[in-house]
């Protein structure tokens, strides 16, 4: 059966269909959707919640939707679910990376979070995946692979998610982790 992600970002498309092992998962554009839910709520899970629920309502097919978000210690949690828009909607990968790495040189602790949830929703039931992976900010940018904020990011071994190769990332990432969840949860409840 097919499903849509609520998402058209092609690292996160191919990183969630190796994860399920499932090709026929499909993005707004490869359903010809062409919306941009709106993410107002006031944490992630409630981002991804209604990106869920207004995607299925369009579509009428199965969805899932995930809301990722990077939460720095030392910044009192910030960005947390404004990871993606902090610094405004044009604002590239490297220029939001740049920005947090100034601002939490100005402290000593550089531990921080990454959270995601993902939500799946076919009409009648929602099942809800959760991935935590700790870290820490690192002092400048490293890596090639990867998006967001995975070039900053780094792991308890020194190394950024974004040195990491997909296999190795989708190992450990919170969206790995999330996905994990979810699955095992749609297992019990679909099956």
């Amino acid at each position: 059966m097919n499903m849509i992600l609520a998402s058209n970002n092609k690292g996160k498309i191919e990183e969630i269909k190796k994860i399920l092992n499932k090709d026929d998962i499909y993005s707004l554009k490869g359903k010809n959707i062409f919306i941009d839910v709106e993410e107002g709520e006031t944490n992630s899970l409630e981002n991804a919640r209604k990106k869920a629920h207004d995607i299925y309502n369009i579509s009428k097919e199965e969805t899932i939707a995930d809301d990722t978000g990077l939460y720095i210690n030392c910044l009192d949690g910030f960005p947390g679910v404004l990871t993606h828009r902090f610094l405004g909607e044009d604002a590239t990968d490297k220029m939001r990376n740049e920005y947090l790495i100034n601002e939490v040189n100005k402290y000593n602790d550089r531990s921080a979070k990454v959270i995601c949830y993902l939500v799946y929703y076919d009409g009648k039931n929602e099942i809800i995946g959760e991935g935590v992976l700790d870290g820490f900010i690192s002092n400048k940018c490293r890596g090639k692979n990867g998006f967001g904020f995975d070039e900053i990011f780094e792991l308890a071994n020194g190394k950024t998610l974004a040195e990491l190769s997909l296999e190795e990332k989708n190992k450990i990432s919170a969206r790995a982790k999330a996905i994990k969840n979810l699955k095992e949860k749609m297992y019990k409840i679909l099956k």
